[in-house]
């Protein structure tokens, strides 16, 4: 499986931003997904996860109540509709597929990751 991520860019404080991630195959009819995100200097951290059906959704607290994650099975997507951004928000962000049907906090539980996709908030 190969997981291509799009639309990073430089934006500024309060805009909005869309990513999608692309799957080369059908992954979705079994697995979670999420995405993550890296800051320089900084671990990998779990940003949203949803599940193989969309039903169940997390959110990291930096989060919640500003980005959505969802997912259309049949075109093999993943989104993250980020919105009021924050110069925190700025990092490379990733796609990434669970072992599981179930998405996880963990990154040890996702076995495909996209390349990432660059967000730049300024202030």
């Amino acid at each position: 499986v190969q997981l291509q991520a799009s639309g990073g860019g430089l934006v500024q404080t309060g805009d909005s931003l869309r990513l999608s991630c692309t799957a080369s195959r059908r992954v979705s009819s079994n697995n979670g997904m999420a995405w993550f995100r890296q800051a320089p200097g900084e671990e990998r951290e779990f940003v949203a996860g949803i599940d193989w059906r969309g039903g169940s959704r997390v959110y990291a607290d930096s989060v919640k109540a500003r980005f959505t994650i969802s997912r259309d099975n049949p075109k093999n997507m993943l989104y993250l509709e980020m919105n009021s951004l924050k110069p925190e928000d700025t990092a490379v962000y990733y796609c990434a597929v669970a072992r599981s049907a179930v998405s996880s906090r963990q990154a040890s539980a996702y076995n495909y990751w996209g390349q990432g996709t660059q967000v730049t908030v300024s202030s």
